[in-house]
């Protein structure tokens, strides 16, 4: 149970520490949209403060007349401070002087006035769009400036954006990098304690089956007995052959699936309890001939007919339809109709070290899903689950 407790606690640590991160994230992602804002609403304040002055620079010159004596030369630097805002003044409904236009800055083509009058018609409509004109007295009558944002503020309203894109790329390389790093750190470790258990396994193994030549050998022994104790002897064998495959590249051979599957269905029949009806659908119309290691496919089969029956509490009904999809692959469906399972179990299942049995040490769906999706290339999945009326698992291969 220890050893269960520590595969949790280890998966919860994980998951804490994601939201965390995930927390941290929103946070600093939060705070670079607030800030980029706030600089862009205090360059667009400044910018509206420049129209205002040239607006009213313009209605002082327009307003003092051509003749007159004034000195002009502060208020023509105002105007021409203005370099990034672009503006048009307009009289008496038309047009008039405009400023930082990029298309009437482009010295390569030649407006004619009706194209020019047209497009500077546009871009008053798009200003008035963004802001309020500014108005001011011309004798009188009025006068307004038209103005729109520059072309740095403008970028600065996509910049953050940018910057969250380039910082999510290069933090889902760095993510992507690690987690291949560390699911081959967790292969090793797979690897390592599956050999180290099969190696474990044989001594003893090749002991019992000594011991029993050597019980056979009296006259007084019941071989019957040895018989049952060499097939005890037999599975231990085959679960020693599955660490091994497990702990090492498996030896794939061609096996009729449909048969295999069959045959480990019946194997495992008389081995669970009485109360669960048992029912098979081999809807192959012929051998379906694929290469597989036969011990490990058998062992998932196992495993998820016994977690099946651990759902159903030993009584209910286990169907095991098989047949070929569309493409040409094997797909196994196993339905039971035990207790089920809720959206946040299945999206889990898998997970090493989770499980919903009190003596579970959630390994059982993790090696099955390595055994399918590793080392036979296919796909297993929770089909479909009700809470109270059972489950599917879905194989593919």
């Amino acid at each position: 149970m220890k050893g269960k407790r520590l595969f949790y606690d280890l998966y919860v640590n994980i998951s804490t520490k994601r939201l965390i991160v995930t927390a941290i994230l929103l946070t600093f992602v939060i705070g670079l949209l607030y800030y980029f804002n706030d600089v862009r609403k205090t360059l667009e304040d400044r910018e509206e403060k420049y129209a205002r002055l040239y607006a009213e620079s313009l209605g002082f010159i327009i307003n003092q007349g051509l003749e007159s004596t004034c000195d002009y030369t502060y208020v023509q630097e105002v105007t021409d401070a203005n370099e990034t805002v672009p503006t048009i003044l307009v009289l008496d409904g038309s047009p008039n002087i405009n400023k930082n236009i990029p298309e009437l800055d482009d010295t390569t083509r030649n407006w004619s006035e009706v194209d020019k009058n047209n497009l500077l018609l546009e871009k008053i409509a798009e200003m008035r769009e963004e802001h309020q004109p500014i108005e001011f007295t011309i004798g009188n009558s009025k006068g307004y400036v038209y103005y729109a944002n520059s072309t740095i503020v403008k970028q600065l309203s996509y910049f953050p954006y940018i910057l969250i894109f380039t910082f999510l790329v290069f933090g889902t390389l760095a993510y992507l990098t690690y987690s291949s790093s560390r699911k081959a750190e967790q292969n090793r470790v797979w690897v390592g304690l599956a050999k180290e258990t099969a190696h474990q396994l044989g001594t003893p193994i090749s002991g019992l089956m000594g011991w029993i030549e050597v019980l056979k050998i009296n006259p007084a022994f019941d071989t019957s007995i040895g018989d049952e104790m060499l097939k005890d002897i037999s599975r231990l064998e085959t679960i020693t052959n599955r660490f091994s495959n497990i702990g090492s590249e498996p030896t794939m051979k061609d096996e009729n699936l449909g048969e295999l599957i069959e045959n480990t269905i019946e194997y495992l029949k008389v081995r669970i309890s009485t109360k669960i009806k048992w029912t098979v659908n081999n809807n192959l119309k012929a051998p379906y001939i694929q290469k597989v290691n036969r011990n490990l496919l058998e062992w998932v089969i196992e495993n998820l007919c016994k977690n099946a029956v651990d759902a159903m509490t030993g009584i209910g009904s286990l169907t095991i339809n098989i047949n070929k999809n569309p493409g040409g692959k094997l797909v196994v469906d196993i339905t039971d109709t035990g207790k089920g399972m809720t959206n946040a179990i299945q999206r889990k299942v898998f997970n090493p070290g989770f499980s919903t049995k009190n003596r579970g040490w959630g390994l059982g769906l993790t090696l099955a899903k390595r055994i399918i999706e590793i080392y036979h290339n296919g796909q297993i999945f929770v089909l479909s689950s009700q809470v109270g009326q059972g489950t599917t698992f879905r194989i593919i291969i």
